[in-house]
């Protein structure tokens, strides 16, 4: 089957550990959410038809080693997904960035997940399936993004009762227009004592709110 595709673009990774480094984005289109502050809505419906091979030779004709599958939600084309990943060169570092609802399971060990807990301030809270925590190994990642103190709260709550220290990469964010500022995030982690990583959604710095940047 054809994997629908909404964009394919280089840029640099704007958000996890991977954060600065030039990146291929693979844009698949379709999403079963729908967050109060999505930046992409044009991949709910938008895209077209591309063949696994015609992937696969995107990926490895490329001289850039970091490729992410981003959406929308790629988990939804997850089948398909898993084929291209098995014929990419190994050399290439592949990220999937999901939000969360779809299960990780079956996917390729060589795949690093970062993966979203949507909170209550996206519209979104009590999406995040929780099997997946059972998928996640210490090279993957899970992302909060903040819109204001009872997200912050909400994800203090759920690092503890989950010990995500222990399984994985943890990422604190917030959105661009935030009711928290950078300052008052960082504060609370420290008094928190919360080993997390906080960020900027670097790619909003450099492009503020241009389309897929």
């Amino acid at each position: 089957m054809p994997l629908k595709v909404n964009e394919i673009f280089t840029s640099l990774q704007g958000e996890s550990s991977y954060s600065g480094l030039p990146c291929l984005f693979i844009r698949l289109t379709g999403c079963n959410l729908r967050c109060g502050w999505c930046d992409t809505k044009y991949a709910y419906d938008e895209g077209m038809d591309y063949t696994l091979n015609e992937i696969v030779g995107f990926i490895n004709g490329s001289n850039i080693s970091l490729v992410e599958f981003t959406g929308g939600e790629p988990l939804l084309q997850k089948e398909e997904l898993t084929r291209i990943i098995g014929d990419v060169d190994p050399e290439k570092t592949i990220l999937i960035e999901t939000n969360g609802s779809v299960s990780l399971e079956g996917l390729p060990d060589r795949v690093i997940k970062i993966v979203d807990y949507k909170l209550k301030g996206s519209g979104e809270g009590g999406s995040f399936f929780e099997n997946n925590l059972g998928f996640l190994r210490k090279k993957d990642e899970i992302k909060f993004v903040l819109k204001d103190l009872s997200d912050y709260n909400e994800m203090r709550e759920c690092y503890r009762k989950y010990d995500l220290g222990s399984r994985c990469g943890v990422l604190v964010s917030k959105i661009f227009d935030s009711q928290i500022s950078d300052g008052e995030i960082a504060e609370a982690i420290l008094k928190d004592r919360l080993n997390v990583r906080y960020q900027i959604q670097l790619h909003k710095y450099i492009w503020r709110n241009e389309k897929g940047r």
